[in-house]
């Protein structure tokens, strides 16, 4: 059995809030330092790159979410022809990661 994540700020566990949480890893327009803009400093220079599932989890008390248990390989890549089809059907967060 593996333990479940602590909030180490509230400590207590996370408790699982979403299986199958489906979500993009985003990857860097043209030569930008990731440094500089990862993160929400500068969405607009991030395109769709791979596209994962795993599980989100919360924090009972502070409310503050994490995604574990992702696959060791994306679902698809940004080039399968597929790709846009399958994030449009399963896509359910929104959530692209800006940051590789």
């Amino acid at each position: 059995m593996v333990l479940k994540p602590v909030c180490v700020g509230c400590r207590c566990f996370y408790r699982p809030e979403k299986n199958g949480y489906y979500f993009i890893e985003g990857m860097p327009i043209g030569n930008e330092r990731n440094e500089d803009i990862r993160g929400n400093r500068a969405p607009e220079k991030w395109e769709p790159y791979k596209f994962w599932v795993g599980d989100l989890w919360k924090c009972p008390d502070c409310g503050h979410e994490i995604v574990v248990g992702v696959n060791e390989r994306p679902l698809r890549e940004h080039y399968m022809l597929d790709f846009k089809a399958v994030i449009d059907q399963y896509d359910n967060s929104g959530l692209q990661v800006n940051d590789c």
